[in-house]
């Protein structure tokens, strides 16, 4: 058989076509391989790559203080009280420890040279990486008395290591880089987000000090120490809940190549929160070390619960979902080879920490449990209530099955479906009221926007367990309409709606709706949340109409700008205190038309924190949603 090269095309391929991307010119052409995205996100990367290098010489036991600073210009200076990075000329490269470390990937004291016996970095790539993707990048090192600099730009060396002549009696690395402008979508970094990172890392390494200076724009500074480590991390976790024991249960075990830490303390709450951590990279995805965990305290607790005779003969054993509710746990694992997926080491793969933690997990648990009976047995009986919960759900659940309520071709009389079939190309409204469903369902397009209005507020499910939730009608309706189950039944596939928008009035009571929403899918479809499939849509507060000329108007600041530029009279200014209030063609045109609406995608950057406010200010605790309404008050605005 013959084959011809398509007209215009290129016949030749041969060896001569396969192209080889040497040194750090691969990760120019191909950033997102080694910071997983060139957005906001691959930007604070390079911040945790250099920041990870001198939290491996804290792990290692020579650094107990780093600095971080963000400049007025963009640089960022990273400065810890380390080693220094080698300076000395490096066997193989012919150049110096410190050049070798920024230009040669898969080049550090990580891969056996026995510079650490644990390390966050995994594939060695962290400095080289952030000087290939910087503008420009300096390095000093305090090392034997000296001061030795370098300077790069866009990953190559300006000149070779030039040692100062000024003596110094401390030792330690000094990283000041900007990052490339051409390579990045953006060049603004998240406080908030940096300083949530820098605050675990503390956390995870005893007695570090880490300071976070942003000294752009008005200025801001975060300071971490923490002496009682992950310990400190769990009360933290538990502070907007009702601890069922006061101290945290400590569990640590060592190997020679091995170290893991457990903190778990019990509240009051329905949920669980686990944070897992290896060589103090965030585990977002779990592991080996949270299967491990699970697996032990489900053992632990059942075994407990028979030699107490609080199970007796012919119960059920308690299940893990008994066992974790109202859980606060961290896990933190520290190994001389880790097994990550993927250089951002979101999932721990070695298989040996499974054991390793079960095992610590199961001779320092039980001893705990077998100390202190007043806290086991409160252990106890929460995890018995969450069974008897449990059972009752799966009735309450079987019930509305056996009535097709759960079922999608039983869809609820609430819901105004659209006419495509295609998920990709359908649009899921939830409104609240009859009057703002009415006008929706007049303005939308019925081919691929379907209307689902509830009617009243939603059940606030952060102080209700899953039977209670599975009585509420709108509650019910929604699980119904999106058709993938909920929870651990959870199913994308079945998912019907790739854009569920809340849409609600643009006032505070419409907020408290869309806050009870946002919660109900936070706890029960997280998935809908990470797979960027949920909205909220973002509805005029105002018109101003001028003769025939209607300007809307979707906050309080927009009123004041348009003020300022009109003045206060000539023009007819209308508030719309609800979504029905505007008619149908009102509403198609300013909040549900493609071509010129608002949506802002819900999303979660900070899983800590997330859970923290949701559960300040929609779980059972009054003290700390007080004391935050309190310290906010006069930061509030109806600006939504």
């Amino acid at each position: 058989m013959t084959t011809t090269a398509p007209k215009g095309k290129a016949a030749d391929y041969t060896a001569d076509s396969i192209q080889i991307l040497e040194g750090l010119e691969a990760v120019r052409r191909r950033p997102g391989m080694y910071i997983g995205s060139t957005d906001q996100r691959g930007l604070h990367h390079l911040i945790y790559e250099i920041v990870d290098n001198a939290v491996d010489e804290a792990m290692a036991g020579y650094c107990n203080r780093i600095e971080i600073t963000i400049e007025p210009d963009g640089h960022v200076r990273v400065t810890d009280n380390g080693r220094g990075i080698p300076v000395g000329k490096h066997a193989k490269t012919g150049l110096s420890g410190v050049e070798t470390v920024f230009t040669v990937l898969h080049a550090g004291g990580k891969f056996g040279g026995g510079a650490y016996k644990v390390s966050g970095g995994l594939h060695g790539v962290g400095a080289s990486v952030v000087n290939a993707l910087s503008e420009e990048l300096e390095v000093e090192i305090h090392q034997g008395g000296a001061v030795y600099n370098q300077t790069y730009n866009l990953g190559a060396p300006k000149g070779g290591l030039i040692k100062g002549k000024q003596k110094v009696d401390d030792s330690g690395t000094i990283v000041r880089f900007l990052p490339d402008s051409t390579t990045f979508e953006t060049l603004d970094y998240d406080f908030d987000m940096l300083s949530q990172r820098f605050r675990e890392m503390a956390y995870l390494t005893k007695a570090l000090f880490i300071k976070f200076v942003d000294l752009r724009d008005d200025g801001h500074e975060a300071s971490y120490y923490f002496d009682s480590g992950i310990e400190a991390f769990v009360r933290q976790i538990g502070r907007t809940r009702q601890p069922l024991h006061a101290d945290p249960i400590y569990v640590t075990m060592e190997t020679d190549d091995a170290a893991v830490e457990v903190a778990i303390q019990y509240n009051s709450s329905f949920g669980e929160v686990v944070h897992s951590f290896a060589n103090a990279i965030k585990t977002i995805d779990g592991g080996s070390h949270v299967t491990g965990f699970r697996t032990a305290l489900t053992s632990v607790l059942n075994d407990y619960a028979r030699k107490a005779k609080i199970l007796k003969d012919g119960d059920q054993n308690l299940t893990g979902d008994d066992v974790r509710e109202g859980l606060a746990a961290v896990i933190s694992v520290k190994l001389a080879e880790p097994q990550f997926e993927g250089q951002t080491k979101t999932r721990l793969g070695n298989p040996e920490v499974k054991g390793m933690v079960e095992s610590a997990v199961r001779q320092s648990l039980g001893q705990y449990l077998e100390e202190n009976p007043s806290v086991g047995r409160k252990i106890m009986d929460k995890a018995l209530t969450a069974a008897r919960a449990r059972e009752a759900a799966r009735k309450a659940r079987d019930l509305v099955q056996r009535k097709g309520v759960l079922e999608g071709s039983n869809l609820p009389g609430k819901l105004a479906d659209c006419q495509e079939n295609d998920p990709a190309q359908c649009e899921l409204y939830i409104v609240e009221g009859e009057s703002a469903g009415g006008s929706a369902k007049g303005g939308r397009d019925r081919r691929t926007q379907a209307i689902l209005a509830l009617r009243g507020k939603i059940l606030n499910v952060e102080k209700a367990r899953l039977d209670k939730m599975l009585e509420n009608e709108q509650v019910r309706n929604i699980i119904t309409a999106l058709g993938t189950g909920f929870g651990a039944d959870w199913n994308g596939d079945k998912l019907r709606y790739h854009k569920v928008v809340i849409m609600t009035d643009a006032d505070v009571d419409g907020a408290h709706i869309r806050t009870l929403l946002l919660t109900f899918f936070y706890r029960f479809m997280p998935n809908l949340i990470e797979g960027g499939y949920l909205y909220i849509a973002q509805p005029p507060l105002f018109s101003a109409t001028r003769g025939r000329n209607v300007t809307w108007l979707f906050n309080e600041k927009a009123l004041t700008d348009y003020q300022t530029d009109h003045g206060t009279s000539g023009y007819h200014l209308q508030r719309y205190k609800g979504l029905g209030e505007m008619n149908a063609e009102q509403l198609w045109e300013t909040t549900m038309n493609p071509a010129n609406r608002v949506l802002l995608r819900a999303e979660v950057h900070d899983a800590e924190d997330a859970d923290r406010v949701f559960t300040m200010l929609m779980g059972d605790a009054v003290p700390p949603r007080k004391h935050f309404i309190t310290t906010h008050a006069l930061e509030a605005t109806l600006d939504v």
